[in-house]
């Protein structure tokens, strides 16, 4: 079993006090599993960012044109050019190209799928959510964001728990 159950969720003392997930009509936000996972590993399926999106796996990656973003994505482009399915068909741990160049997010994302597959990365993704995790807390920053490490954030996205680090 790849996504472990977590009984703790965020309730673990290194993630208390985080902010409330995102609102939206009153409510929390929850994960529209058909938006799926992007091609350069970010989740669609939990984007509060704009709600006209449809995720950029729709439309085969390839008709875009409701997405602002779309001509500017340097993953985008460069998984049509290789035609591979996503970032998660190549090596996204090595890769610093585009969005991959600043954050890791994305990066753990696309390299939790190739080692464990776009569904397993989307059951973690909807158990951590039923835990607490938020995906955008504020803006586009959320619990996913807390990490420097790209292991430690891919043994966060299976457990759903962020692990105390020993001091040396």
């Amino acid at each position: 079993m790849i996504c472990r159950p977590s009984r703790e969720g965020l309730r673990s003392e290194s993630l208390r006090g985080s902010a409330a997930p995102f609102l939206r009509g009153g409510g929390a936000e929850r994960m529209r599993r058909e938006l799926g996972i992007a091609r350069c590993g970010l989740a669609c399926c939990l984007c509060s960012e704009n709600a006209l999106c449809r995720g950029c796996r729709q439309d085969g990656f390839l008709d875009l044109s409701w997405c602002q973003d779309a001509d500017f994505c340097e993953n985008r482009r460069c998984v049509i050019e290789k035609k591979l399915e996503g970032c998660y068909a190549c090596r996204p741990a090595e890769c610093r190209k585009g969005l991959y160049a600043g954050k890791i997010k994305a990066r753990a994302f696309a390299e939790f799928a190739r080692r464990y597959g776009i569904e397993a990365l989307l059951d973690c993704l909807e158990r951590n959510e039923q835990a607490g995790v938020v995906y955008h807390r504020e803006g586009i920053l959320g619990d996913y964001d807390d990490f420097d490490d790209l292991e430690e954030l891919i043994d966060f996205i299976r457990t759903g728990t962020k692990q105390a680090r020993l001091s040396p």
